[in-house]
């Protein structure tokens, strides 16, 4: 490698949001990396770092110059790239384009064997560094993109960016490399944090960046989160076991909010505490990015941790400040919270009539009386009595009420939650409120199922409305679209039912199709039935894959048509154990079962004339006659694994008939009856699996 010196680029600018911050800065590094790939300068590590004011690259190693390319391509005989005449033939001049050169300018010579070819010579000379730096670093800020945000213009310059850029610093080693960017030209010179180290800093090389700006107040990212994390563990300590709540977006969002943190802790006003902590936590959190302070035993207290960008000297005056604007959001959501309360959440319902669900599919009013006929039908399938049914139909109701009220037009994210609060006030069922509460569960992969009974139902309910709706008005979700999260409702719907063995999915579908139908709504209820339930079957597939099932076990099990999902699932797993346990048994007996419905002709049906079997045809009809009876048993007892092992007991005599009977005989008669006791052996597993599918080369 030829002499190194490290690369310094920064760009300095206004505070910029966190969001885009943090976008930015995975491009950044992955910018100045390939540019300096492309251009053939040698490099070693690429470290992106970012405050709110800065986006950094430091490059470690990077070559003072190209190396010089030499560069010898041996190519076509020379009687083959050139005619008698001495011109460049097609052979000839597509060789030379590889190498963006004209026919022309091949070189002619004889290689070793004697034999004359023709060669493409390329010399690239070695180009110093910076004025590859120079134009790699324009480029690099040029292309960063901001998604969801408008980049900014400023002064008489058409360069956009999305804050205002007040600096660049930019140096190879100890040189300045020219970088000009929105009216900006670049410096050996870093600005320090606001209030700590306001003012230019000089930056001597890239090696002693990082030291300079920690001098001018300034961290970066690895050291802020550890300072926010190492202060909010202390505020844990002292408070004897307590627990500060700090989701990660937020966290993330805070620590992008400063350049030198210091945490503190403010407190609101007692009075506060009697409002649902979920919407104070959530003003806090969403509003001010102030993390909730809970006691060793859980329970929310009046203290919040804040994270300051200021002096310390200024402490008091942060907290005071704080405690000042916290009051303010409180008492908002303390007035709306009062507001809804002086209703009972029966008498939002109607107000629901107002708010579009889906534009061909009606009103949310519409979904909840949909909802109403469906969540007492799951309740009665699972088994429940019937007030449990009574509540279900009630919570499906009430569920979508609180949408309308004014603290969930003010927090959305607290939808269902404030449902569950306000039917607690107006004297609901206890089990009603629950359910409204949870009735969004499980809102991603992972999360926490609906704790009661009514709140599966009511889960349910929800998200099949939703799933059926949109198919329903021919709109189901493509690879790239997927509005109404149709994808997640079904795998929800499959997490609750694989805890309700007793109820069928597909009637459920059916129901909340009659739903449909009776409001008004125009489709073709078979067809849509059909789709709805491939694509539950296909969210099946995908979960079972997620279990470790082989994928022809799935195919084997999907083919019987079951949607059911503890069903379907415990199905795959036992096959796929049987067949592990007994690898070769079941590889023959997938031969012999895809040989059997191959030869087999559905026409003739399954009743044979015993009289004029022979003992390999009989041994086979007892054993198929006695596997019927065995499946038939273990599947009524839910028994998949004992079904597996069933079918397994038809290996030898399957075997024996194949090997001792000529299928195809002359006789009519006899042939045909052969067959209808092959259509017999494959009916005894009609009900369990495709077991021919097994036998498909992997």
């Amino acid at each position: 490698m030829a002499d190194t010196l490290d690369f310094l680029l920064e760009v300095g600018t206004e505070e910029m949001p966190s969001a885009p911050l943090i976008h930015a800065i995975k491009q950044f590094g992955e910018l100045v990396r390939a540019g300096l790939d492309e251009a053939g300068l040698e490099h070693g590590e690429v470290t992106p770092m970012s405050t709110p004011r800065r986006l950094t690259v430091l490059v470690k190693d990077v070559a003072t110059s190209t190396k010089e390319v030499h560069e010898v391509k041996r190519g076509p005989a020379a009687n083959i790239a050139f005619d008698a005449d001495g011109n460049p033939t097609k052979a000839a001049a597509g060789f030379a384009r590889k190498f963006g050169l004209d026919a022309t300018e091949l070189v002619r010579r004889q290689d070793a064997d004697g034999r004359e070819y023709v060669f493409a010579e390329k010399n690239v000379p070695s180009r110093p560094a910076v004025p590859i730096l120079t134009e790699l670093s324009q480029n690099s800020i040029a292309s960063l993109e901001w998604p969801n945000y408008r980049s900014q213009r400023w002064g008489s310059e058409h360069a956009t960016f999305v804050r205002p850029i007040r600096w660049i610093c930019a140096l190879l080693g100890e040189e300045i490399v020219p970088v000009a960017y929105a009216d900006v030209t670049s410096s050996n010179v870093t600005r320090g944090h606001r209030v700590l180290g306001p003012g230019e800093h000089v930056v001597k090389d890239p090696a002693s960046y990082v030291d300079v700006c920690r001098k001018a107040g300034v961290l970066f990212e690895d050291e802020r989160r550890k300072v926010i994390r190492d202060g909010i563990a202390q505020v844990e300590a002292e408070r004897g076991g307590a627990h500060v709540d700090t989701p990660k977006r937020i966290f993330d969002e805070v620590v992008n909010l400063t350049e030198y943190p210091t945490v503190l802790v403010g407190k609101f006003d007692e009075e506060f505490l009697n409002v649902p902590n979920e919407i104070i936590c959530d003003s806090m959190l969403s509003n001010q990015r102030y993390f909730p302070v809970y006691d060793a035993k859980g329970a929310l207290t009046r203290e919040f941790v804040v994270v300051s960008n200021s002096a310390r000297r200024n402490n008091v005056r942060v907290i005071d400040g704080n405690e000042r604007v916290v009051r303010a959001r409180l008492d908002d959501a303390k007035f709306f919270y009062e507001e809804d309360l002086k209703r009972p959440l029966e008498d939002y319902v109607q107000k629901l009539k107002d708010v579009v669900f889906q534009e061909k599919l009606g009103t949310v009013y519409q979904k909840a009386l949909r909802m109403q006929e469906v969540a007492p039908e799951v309740a009665t399938q699972a088994g429940c009595d019937d007030t449990t049914v009574s509540n279900a139909a009630r919570a499906a109701l009430l569920a979508k009420a609180d949408l309308v009220t004014q603290a969930v037009v003010e927090f959305t994210s607290q939808q269902g939650v404030m449902g569950g609060y306000y039917a607690k006030a107006s004297g609901e069922p206890e089990e009603v409120a629950e359910a409204i509460r949870d009735h969004y569960r499980p809102r991603f992969a992972g999360d926490e199922l609906p704790s009661g009974i009514v709140g599966k139902c009511v889960a349910i309910a929800d998200k099949l409305d939703t799933v059926c709706g949109i198919f329903a008005i021919d709109e189901p979700p493509t690879g790239s679209s997927d509005p109404f999260a149709v994808r997640r409702s079904a795998i929800g719907i499959i997490s609750m039912l694989r805890t309700l063995p007793a109820v069928s999915l597909k009637s459920l579908i059916a129901k909340s199709l009659d739903a449909y139908a009776g409001q008004g709504l125009e489709f073709d209820r078979d067809k849509v039935q059909a789709q709805v339930e491939k694509f539950f079957a296909g969210r099946l597939n995908t979960i079972a894959k997620d279990e470790k099932i082989s994928p022809d076990t799935i195919e084997a099990v999907s083919s019987v048509g079951v949607i059911d999902p503890e069903e379907f699932l415990e199905r795959a797993h036992a096959l796929e154990d049987a067949r592990r346990d007994q690898p070769e048994l079941f590889d023959d007996l997938a031969t012999a079962y895809a040989r059997a419905a191959h030869l087999g002709d559905a026409k003739l049906g399954v009743e044979v004339d015993e009289s004029i079997m022979g003992d390999a045809e009989r041994a086979l009809l007892d054993a198929c006659q006695k596997g019927s009876e065995n499946v038939e048993k273990a599947l009524g007892e839910a028994d998949y694994r004992g079904a597996c092992k069933a079918l397994a007991e038809l290996r030898e005599p399957i075997d024996r008939f194949f090997d001792d009977v000529l299928v195809m005989d002359e006789d009519t008669v006899v042939r045909e009856n052969r067959l209808r006791l092959l259509n017999r052996f494959a009916s005894v597993f009609s009900g369990v699996a495709n077991i021919g599918v097994l036998s498909k080369k992997k």
